[in-house]
Parts: structure tokens; sequence; C-alpha cells
């Protein structure tokens, strides 16, 4: 075969070609003219995917270059955890010898201690302004990205080297790990992320006491992480086993009995305490249906729904407060109530009522908002299926795809109508989206009755 093609794949990206090439026999090590294999070229252009596929193939991430680097030194070096994370492979502590892993670890810590613009500018001898950018890294995480006199790092090395030690089986000290997940003041950086993933892989009562006691913090931002640690314990997929989930409810309790005198992270806890089992859900979120926070009144609503099994009625006092937070000064708490109106309406006049005014509200995101939840929810009354098709003629194209496919699962005569005033149903970005998939469907049953019916 002719690695040309390999390497080509390589440069446009195309992950799945490079993974069809190698099933076929292309070198995984194919190199360029300056001698540099074909993973250095998706390491240098920080595509994770295609170095995944490369070292999937048999691509060897520890062969030395010439520089006498190696790819994955040069992926650390780099700055990304995805890209990172992509070149270790799996099983890294068995494969690699102690001493590289050693090697490995100083690599990160260096760059995360010292920084990455200021290495940057060492290695590169250059002391001009540095292009910053925000970029993704993976798809919900961003990291800083430097530039500087043609030469690109991340600021991603504090993840990195979390990543590095969990993979490697250290037992990193908890404060040292939430120390690095807030010194970026930001959730959705990969340094927090990175934390969280590892303390929520670390199930000892050992490490849950050591993370749990930093609720008692005086910065909020560190109690906002344990927060975010607790929510991961719960919710995913490794959650079944030691999931600690009455802990987290007892605890959660007893941080709003002790009080919080942060709102935006007293919003937090509610909404952690919301993902749990604890019976008593409804009583505390009638507690706070009338916080000065909007942040926290916008928790009641789900508090107030609780997800026992199996789901009882609403009592009269929590149908009340959902029906005064649906007309909250605050849009976001009108749109989080109406969510819950919706899952929650039993034909009454009143939550009807409510559900309407919401979808003619006059702010575009509430009506947004609630079309959606009403498109996701059960069936619908005939004056909300009336508001409905009033909405196809908003500006916004998600607005109006709900409403249509709200009509839709209504069974509503005026379905045809919705869709054409919809306008294309093949858009960019909406390929496998299931609205429009339904949406199609219909209307091709509809104009080709005969193939259709399974009887003709």
């Amino acid at each position: 075969m002719d690695d040309t093609e390999l390497m080509a794949a390589v440069r446009r990206g195309d992950a799945q070609a490079v993974t069809t090439l190698l099933e076929a026999r292309a070198a995984p090590d194919t190199v360029k003219d300056d001698g540099l294999p074909a993973l250095c070229l998706a390491i240098a252009a920080y595509d994770a995917t295609v170095a995944r596929a490369l070292v999937d193939g048999g691509a060897d991430a520890g062969q030395p270059l010439p520089d006498g680097t190696t790819p994955l030194i040069r992926a650390i070096d780099g700055g990304s955890p995805a890209v990172v994370a992509s070149v270790l492979g799996r099983e890294p502590r068995l494969r690699l010898p102690e001493a590289e892993r050693e090697h490995l670890l100083a690599l990160a810590r260096h760059w995360y201690q010292r920084g990455a613009e200021d290495e940057l500018r060492s290695r590169t001898g250059r002391s001009g302004p540095v292009h910053r950018a925000q970029v993704m890294d993976t798809d919900y995480h961003h990291v800083t990205q430097l530039t500087l006199g043609g030469h690109t790092v991340r600021a991603g090395h504090g993840a990195i080297l979390t990543d590095l030690e969990w993979a490697f089986r250290i037992l990193t000290p908890v404060d040292a790990l939430i120390s690095r997940a807030v010194a970026q003041h930001d959730p959705d950086h990969v340094d927090w992320r990175s934390a969280r993933w590892v303390l929520s892989e670390r199930r000892s009562q050992e490490t849950w006491s050591a993370v749990t006691v930093f609720r008692h913090d005086p910065d909020p931002e560190r109690r906002r992480f344990v927060l975010d640690v607790l929510f991961a314990y719960l919710v995913w997929s490794s959650s079944r086993r030691n999931s600690y989930e009455e802990e987290t409810a007892e605890l959660l309790v007893a941080w709003i009995s002790d009080g919080e005198d942060d709102p935006g992270v007293l919003a937090e806890v509610l909404w952690v305490l919301s993902e749990t089992d604890y019976q008593e859900l409804r009583v505390v979120g009638l507690l706070y249906r009338s916080h000065p926070d909007p942040r926290v009144r916008a928790r009641v609503p789900d508090l107030l729904r609780g997800w026992a099994t199996p789901h009882p009625p609403l009592v009269a006092t929590a149908r009340t407060a959902l029906l005064v937070l649906a007309g909250d000064e605050d849009w976001g708490v009108r749109v989080q109530a109406g969510a819950v109106l919706v899952s929650e309406n039993d034909g009454s006049s009143a939550f009807t009522e409510a559900v309407v005014g919401l979808l003619r509200d006059p702010v575009a995101e509430v009506r947004s908002g609630i079309a959606q939840a009403v498109a996701d929810g059960a069936a619908c009354p005939a004056a909300v299926a009336d508001a409905l098709l009033d909405l196809l003629d908003e500006e916004d194209f998600l607005t109006r795809l709900n409403a249509a496919y709200g009509l839709l699962r209504r069974d509503d005569p005026r379905t045809g109508d919705a869709i054409e005033r919809l306008g294309a149903l093949s858009r960019p970005g909406f390929e496998d989206d299931h609205r429009l998939s339904a949406l199609w469907s219909w209307k091709w049953n509809r104009d080709h009755p005969s193939a259709a019916d399974p009887a003709t």
C-alpha cells in the first residue's frame, strides 16, 4: 500500500480513513520527509481523534525522534490533555517502565509549576507578545492556547499532570487536586475536569472524607468543586459502585441546615440534592420558593417535582408554589417552573393557563424553553397546542422546530401546516436530530400513503 494515503488522511483529520488504512496494513509509523512519524503530525495539529486512531492501530508513542524526544513527550509539551490521553494509550502503568513514567510526570509537573507562557518564552527565546485564545480541548472543556513566534502550546498541564498521576495509580493528595481544579476559576476548564474525574473514580471512604471536609472551606469555589464531585458520584456510570448516595443526601441536608451564605453555592447544593432519592425534597423546595436570589429559586421546581418512585401527586402547597414561580420576575426561574408544570400537568385549568402564558411570554428564551418542554412531554391540551401553532412565526429555528414536533406528537391535524411553515427539514448540524427525523417521516408517509400502508 502507498503510505502517502495514510499521511494525507492524517493531514485532513479523517480518523475513519486512518483506521481503514491501518486495517488494510498501512504502516502506522509512516514518516514524513522531515523524519517525523504521522503521529507527530496529529499531535502538532491537536487532533486527538486521529492520534488515538494511530495509536490504536499500532503507532509507537515512545519511539525516539531525531531531536531526542518521543511522540508522547511532544504531546505533553503541546499541553493538550485530550491529545496526551490519546497518545498515552491503554494501561500505560503496565506498559511503561518506571523511569519513563517518572520522566513524563516530571515533565508535566515542570510545565505546570513554571507556567505555559514562561516555558514557551524560554523554549523559543522570544520576548514579544503572546497571542492567547480559548479553545475547546474536548467537546465540553476548554483551555488557553498560547502562540509565540510560530510556536503554539496549550496551558493544560495541570490536567495532564492529574491524568498521568491517575493513569500511573499515584494517589495525589485531595487538597492538591482541589487546588489545581480551582486555580483557573473556571468549572469548564480542563484542570477542573480532570481533578473532578479522578476524585469521582477514587471511591474510598478516605477520599470521600477528604473531599467533603472542604464543604467548610471559606473559599466558595472550593465548596462548589465539592458539589461537582458529589454530583459526579451520583450520575456517572460507576456510581452504582460505592455511590455514597445516602451519605450525599445526608451531607447536603446538613449543609443546608448549617447555612450556606453564598447564593450560587446554595443553588448548587439544591441542584445536587435534587438528583438524590431524599424523601423530603419537596419540603426543602418549599423552604426556598421565595429566596431573594433567582439562582436559588430556579432550583426549587425540580425539588417540588421530586424523583420518588412511584411518583406522588403534587400537594396543594407545591402546586401553588409552582404557579407563583411561573410568574417570577426572573425569566430563568419561569422556564424551570414551566418545565415542571408541563411534566406535572394533570389537565387542570390553572396549569394549562400557566403553560399557555409562558408559551406567549414576552421573553424569547422563555417561549423557546417551554416549547422544548412541551415537545418532550406528554400529550398537551388543545389550548397548549394552539399556543404552539403561534410559535411557528418565531425567528428562532429551535423554537419553531419544537413547536412543530409538539403538534406532531399530539397528532394535531395542523401538523402538515406546521411542517410547511418550519421550512427545509435538512439543516447543517441537525442531521441526527430525532425531531426533524420524525417530521420528515410524517411528511413522507403523508405523501406516500401506499408505501406507508403495510397492507398494500
